[in-house]
């Protein structure tokens, strides 16, 4: 079962970013995210999705 959170290194291996770019994208909220007790977490389904999207955008400007 694949966990429903990810960390901010499990994000950084996901889209293949370094760590630094990674808390980058937390502090300018570019990329989605939540905040627990100090700690960065991301929701994998949204993260997932927020993926899915980009990647449709990028798709539909070198289409145009």
């Amino acid at each position: 079962m694949k966990k429903i959170t990810l960390t901010v290194r499990e994000v950084s291996e996901l889209l293949g970013l370094s760590l630094t770019t990674v808390y980058s994208m937390v502090q300018m909220s570019e990329i989605p995210h939540a905040r627990l007790k100090g700690k960065i977490l991301f929701h994998r389904p949204t993260i997932e999705t927020w993926l899915i999207s980009g990647a449709k955008k990028e798709v539909e400007k070198v289409e145009e």
